[in-house]
Order: structure tokens, then C-alpha cells, then sequence
């Protein structure tokens, strides 16, 4: 692949990634910032700019990821207990239809 049109989709593709992460933002729904974590990592495959943005990022991680090792028994509970909290309030929203009631308390439906 010509390396302008390699430029090209990278920028692209990246661009899609990182809007679809902004529009998560605002519509329900979860995940919003891997997609953008995701178009930066792709834009910084290309651009010296997206290397930029993502080297103190990388940095962060690499700390929580040895903060995490240090301490795996807290982190097991932690991420084991949100895991849990989540499957509990999307089963209490399906079981219990409280998106359909939240759209009708707010005028939606």
C-alpha cells in the first residue's frame, strides 16, 4: 500500500474511532473512551502528533499496571466487585424494564 494512502486510512479510520467515542458521550451507552484510546493509538501508527498525546498515557498506564501487581489480591476484589455491580444493574434494568420507565418519567415514549 502507497504510503499516502496507508496515511490516509490510518487518519480515517482513526477519525472514525474517535468520533464514535465523542458520540458515546452523549448517547446512552457505555465505552466511551476506548474507542478514543483506540483512534489515538491508531493515528499515533502515522503521526508524530498522536505520539505525543499518547506517551503520558502510556506512562499512566504503566504505573497503574504496577501499582496493580503490587497490590493483586485488591485489585482482584475491586475489578471481581465491579464486574458483579454491573451484571447486577443491567439485570435490574432488563428484569425490571427501568429503561422504558426512565424514558417515560422524562416525557421520552
Amino acid at each position: 500500500m502507497p504510503r499516502t494512502l496507508r496515511r490516509v486510512a490510518v487518519f480515517a479510520g482513526g477519525l472514525v474511532s474517535i468520533v464514535t467515542g465523542l458520540a458515546l458521550i452523549v448517547l446512552p451507552g457505555p465505552l466511551t473512551i476506548p474507542p478514543i484510546l483506540f483512534g489515538v493509538w491508531l493515528w499515533s501508527l502515522e503521526f508524530e502528533f498522536a505520539r505525543r498525546w499518547l506517551r503520558p498515557l502510556r506512562e499512566r498506564g504503566a504505573a497503574v499496571r504496577e501499582e496493580a501487581r503490587r497490590k493483586p489480591v485488591r485489585t482482584t476484589v475491586v475489578t471481581v466487585l465491579g464486574l458483579v455491580g454491573a451484571a447486577v444493574v443491567i439485570w435490574a434494568a432488563m428484569r425490571y424494564d427501568l429503561i422504558d420507565r426512565a424514558g417515560d418519567l422524562v416525557g421520552l415514549s
